[in-house]
Protein backbone atom coordinates (compact mmCIF):
# COMPACT_ATOMS: atom_id res chain seq x y z
CA UNK A 1 0.00 0.00 0.00
CA UNK A 2 1.17 4.02 -0.99
CA UNK A 3 0.25 6.32 1.33
CA UNK A 4 -1.98 9.31 -0.06
CA UNK A 5 1.62 10.88 -1.95
CA UNK A 6 2.70 7.86 -3.76
CA UNK A 7 6.12 7.81 -2.06
CA UNK A 8 6.24 5.77 1.68
CA UNK A 9 4.53 2.51 1.54
CA UNK A 10 1.48 2.42 4.59
CA UNK A 11 1.76 -0.26 6.79
CA UNK A 12 -1.39 -3.17 6.58
CA UNK A 13 -3.34 -2.14 9.28
CA UNK A 14 -4.32 -5.78 9.66
CA UNK A 15 -1.06 -7.63 9.15
CA UNK A 16 0.58 -4.82 11.58
CA UNK A 17 -2.95 -6.14 14.43
CA UNK A 18 -1.40 -7.91 16.87
CA UNK A 19 -4.76 -9.40 17.80
CA UNK A 20 -5.16 -10.45 14.34
CA UNK A 21 -1.66 -12.13 14.37
CA UNK A 22 -2.62 -14.10 17.50
CA UNK A 23 -5.29 -14.98 16.00
CA UNK A 24 -3.72 -16.92 12.82
CA UNK A 25 -1.46 -18.33 14.96
CA UNK A 26 -3.60 -19.63 17.61
CA UNK A 27 -6.25 -20.74 15.34
CA UNK A 28 -3.56 -22.80 13.19
CA UNK A 29 -2.16 -24.25 16.99
CA UNK A 30 -5.89 -25.81 17.75
CA UNK A 31 -6.37 -27.21 14.45
CA UNK A 32 -3.27 -29.12 14.35
CA UNK A 33 -3.28 -29.68 18.13
CA UNK A 34 -6.57 -31.24 17.76
CA UNK A 35 -5.28 -33.63 15.42
CA UNK A 36 -2.40 -34.49 17.91
CA UNK A 37 -4.70 -34.90 21.34
CA UNK A 38 -8.25 -34.96 19.81
CA UNK A 39 -9.04 -38.57 20.86
CA UNK A 40 -8.42 -38.02 24.69
CA UNK A 41 -11.24 -37.86 26.80
CA UNK A 42 -11.51 -33.49 26.51
CA UNK A 43 -9.46 -33.65 23.51
CA UNK A 44 -6.82 -30.55 24.23
CA UNK A 45 -8.35 -29.78 28.11
CA UNK A 46 -7.85 -33.50 28.69
CA UNK A 47 -4.39 -33.18 27.55
CA UNK A 48 -3.83 -30.31 29.86
CA UNK A 49 -5.40 -32.27 33.28
CA UNK A 50 -2.97 -34.97 32.35
CA UNK A 51 -0.26 -32.79 32.04
CA UNK A 52 -1.26 -30.74 35.35
CA UNK A 53 -1.45 -34.22 37.35
CA UNK A 54 1.82 -35.16 36.03
CA UNK A 55 3.17 -32.92 38.48
CA UNK A 56 5.08 -33.65 42.05
CA UNK A 57 3.98 -33.18 44.44
CA UNK A 58 0.40 -34.25 43.37
CA UNK A 59 -2.51 -31.50 43.76
CA UNK A 60 -6.05 -31.51 44.33
CA UNK A 61 -8.80 -31.14 41.97
CA UNK A 62 -9.33 -27.31 42.83
CA UNK A 63 -5.70 -26.37 42.36
CA UNK A 64 -5.57 -28.16 38.97
CA UNK A 65 -8.97 -26.22 38.08
CA UNK A 66 -7.46 -23.15 38.95
CA UNK A 67 -3.79 -23.21 37.47
CA UNK A 68 -5.85 -24.59 34.40
CA UNK A 69 -8.60 -21.82 34.44
CA UNK A 70 -11.27 -24.21 34.15
CA UNK A 71 -14.62 -24.11 35.60
CA UNK A 72 -13.90 -26.71 38.90
CA UNK A 73 -17.73 -28.22 38.10
CA UNK A 74 -16.21 -29.01 33.90
CA UNK A 75 -13.36 -30.25 35.28
CA UNK A 76 -14.60 -32.93 37.91
CA UNK A 77 -16.60 -34.24 34.39
CA UNK A 78 -13.66 -34.11 32.59
CA UNK A 79 -11.75 -35.98 35.40
CA UNK A 80 -14.46 -38.51 35.28
CA UNK A 81 -14.21 -39.52 31.63
CA UNK A 82 -10.21 -39.35 32.26
CA UNK A 83 -10.77 -41.66 35.11
CA UNK A 84 -13.00 -43.91 32.83
CA UNK A 85 -10.58 -44.64 30.34
CA UNK A 86 -8.06 -45.35 32.91
CA UNK A 87 -5.77 -42.75 32.56
CA UNK A 88 -6.22 -40.71 35.72
CA UNK A 89 -6.64 -41.88 39.70
CA UNK A 90 -8.33 -39.99 42.23
CA UNK A 91 -7.09 -40.56 46.13
CA UNK A 92 -7.57 -38.80 49.32
CA UNK A 93 -5.43 -36.02 50.18
CA UNK A 94 -3.15 -37.42 53.48
CA UNK A 95 -3.22 -33.99 54.39
CA UNK A 96 -7.14 -33.43 53.99
CA UNK A 97 -9.39 -36.48 53.70
CA UNK A 98 -12.10 -34.01 52.25
CA UNK A 99 -9.97 -33.37 49.28
CA UNK A 100 -9.00 -35.96 46.56
CA UNK A 101 -5.62 -35.71 44.62
CA UNK A 102 -5.80 -36.60 40.93
CA UNK A 103 -2.75 -39.05 39.87
CA UNK A 104 -1.73 -40.32 36.57
CA UNK A 105 -1.99 -44.11 36.09
CA UNK A 106 0.57 -45.58 33.76
CA UNK A 107 -1.54 -45.66 30.66
CA UNK A 108 -2.00 -41.59 31.49
CA UNK A 109 1.59 -41.24 32.16
CA UNK A 110 2.22 -42.99 28.78
CA UNK A 111 -0.54 -40.96 26.60
CA UNK A 112 0.58 -37.68 28.47
CA UNK A 113 3.99 -38.54 26.68
CA UNK A 114 2.69 -39.32 23.51
CA UNK A 115 0.62 -36.35 22.96
CA UNK A 116 3.76 -34.23 24.12
CA UNK A 117 5.80 -35.44 21.85
CA UNK A 118 2.91 -35.06 18.65
CA UNK A 119 2.76 -31.51 19.93
CA UNK A 120 6.13 -30.95 19.99
CA UNK A 121 6.38 -31.93 16.44
CA UNK A 122 2.71 -29.54 15.62
CA UNK A 123 4.83 -26.80 17.56
CA UNK A 124 7.99 -27.44 15.39
CA UNK A 125 6.15 -27.16 12.27
CA UNK A 126 4.24 -24.07 13.48
CA UNK A 127 7.41 -22.56 14.46
CA UNK A 128 9.13 -23.84 10.89
CA UNK A 129 9.54 -19.93 9.57
CA UNK A 130 11.84 -19.33 12.65
CA UNK A 131 15.35 -20.57 13.50
CA UNK A 132 15.77 -22.01 16.70
CA UNK A 133 17.07 -19.69 18.30
CA UNK A 134 14.32 -17.56 17.24
CA UNK A 135 11.78 -20.29 18.37
CA UNK A 136 13.58 -20.19 21.85
CA UNK A 137 12.95 -16.49 22.06
CA UNK A 138 9.33 -16.47 20.72
CA UNK A 139 8.46 -18.55 23.50
CA UNK A 140 10.47 -16.93 26.51
CA UNK A 141 8.70 -14.02 25.61
CA UNK A 142 5.22 -15.13 24.71
CA UNK A 143 5.76 -16.89 28.21
CA UNK A 144 6.72 -13.13 29.73
CA UNK A 145 3.91 -11.66 28.60
CA UNK A 146 1.33 -14.30 29.44
CA UNK A 147 2.11 -14.26 32.86
CA UNK A 148 2.15 -10.61 32.98
CA UNK A 149 -1.67 -11.05 31.39
CA UNK A 150 -2.33 -13.29 33.72
CA UNK A 151 -1.05 -10.87 36.59
CA UNK A 152 -3.62 -8.15 35.86
CA UNK A 153 -6.76 -10.65 36.65
CA UNK A 154 -7.18 -9.62 39.90
CA UNK A 155 -9.36 -12.92 40.41
CA UNK A 156 -6.52 -15.41 39.64
CA UNK A 157 -3.05 -15.40 38.91
CA UNK A 158 -2.54 -18.60 37.06
CA UNK A 159 0.72 -18.20 36.35
CA UNK A 160 1.77 -17.59 40.49
CA UNK A 161 -0.32 -21.10 40.89
CA UNK A 162 2.19 -22.69 38.56
CA UNK A 163 4.97 -21.43 40.68
CA UNK A 164 3.80 -22.18 43.82
CA UNK A 165 2.47 -26.11 42.54
CA UNK A 166 6.51 -26.41 41.63
CA UNK A 167 8.00 -25.49 44.81
CA UNK A 168 8.94 -28.55 46.82
CA UNK A 169 6.57 -30.25 49.08
CA UNK A 170 6.61 -29.41 52.28
CA UNK A 171 8.47 -32.10 55.00
CA UNK A 172 6.32 -33.49 57.56
CA UNK A 173 2.98 -33.85 58.94
CA UNK A 174 2.82 -30.09 60.27
CA UNK A 175 4.46 -28.75 57.46
CA UNK A 176 1.66 -30.31 54.63
CA UNK A 177 -0.88 -29.05 57.03
CA UNK A 178 0.55 -25.73 57.26
CA UNK A 179 0.84 -25.77 53.21
CA UNK A 180 -2.71 -27.40 53.23
CA UNK A 181 -4.08 -24.16 54.81
CA UNK A 182 -2.44 -21.84 52.18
Amino acid sequence: MTGAQGDKPRPDPLNDDLGWMLGVVFRAYIRAAEHAVGELPGGPRGYHVLTAADREPPRNQGAIAEELGIDRTVLTYLIDDLEQAGLVLRRPDPADRRSRLVTLTDAGRDAARHRREALRRVESRLLEALTPDEGATLRALLQRVACAAQALDPLTDLCAAVEAATEPPPTGRAGRRRAART
